[in-house]
């Protein structure tokens, strides 16, 4: 399989570390859509970051339905959701809140790298910023109703995507999403950072 986009993408590296803790075995390959629109549009017209490429030739994209093909993959022994009923609600339940601060903080990187400061909207970036915050402080909240991993014993999808999360939040938007307002963010990511799956996928 091959998995395409850069790793500075909390999207693309989400994927990539999870397929290393499943132990699906891929290629990656660092194309950007902004300096390469045409080399990605040649494998996926859409020109989306994550792309995949099964074995089978199929192009999947967006990283909830790639991760979702890849749980069928590696089946109940390797999953990193919950099989329980109860404990899945949950973990999608973080994920969620995660996914969103995600899409807040890149409508931010966007507005501010792909428009001039003169054509801001700033009453638009209060409200995303808000709204990033608000992610954060329920991510927070759920991070104080558990010890360890969001899994227990062992790392899961909801341990990965909030960590991701967090570096990228403090590569990006830092000034906004602070460690002193959400330490018990912070200390997660750094206890996951150091785990061989996210150092083999930095950026």
């Amino acid at each position: 399989m091959r998995l395409i986009g850069m790793l500075d993408s909390p999207y693309v590296r989400r994927v990539a570390i999870s397929m290393k803790l499943m132990g699906i075995k891929f290629t990656h390959e660092s194309i950007s859509l902004f300096r390469n629109f045409d080399q990605f549009r040649a494998i996926n017209p859409v020109v989306k970051a994550p792309t995949l490429v099964t074995d089978d030739g199929v192009v999947l994209m967006d990283s909830s339905l790639i991760l979702e093909h890849l749980e069928k993959i590696a089946g109940p022994e390797r999953s990193l959701m919950p099989q329980g009923l109860q404990a899945h609600v949950e973990a999608l339940h973080v994920i969620g809140l995660q996914l969103a601060a995600y899409e807040k903080s890149v409508q931010i990187i966007y507005e501010h790298n792909h428009r001039p400061p003169e054509k801001w909207h700033q009453p638009w970036l209060d409200r995303v910023q808000l709204q990033l915050l608000a992610a954060h402080e329920e991510l927070e909240k759920a991070m104080a109703r558990q010890s360890g991993w969001f899994g227990g014993d062992r790392m899961m999808q909801a341990d990965v995507t909030v960590a991701v999360g967090w570096r990228f939040m403090q590569h990006e938007v830092p000034e906004i999403v602070t460690p002193k307002a959400f330490p018990r963010l912070a200390a997660h990511s750094a206890r996951a950072e150091v785990l061989p799956a996210f150092v083999e996928t930095g950026f």
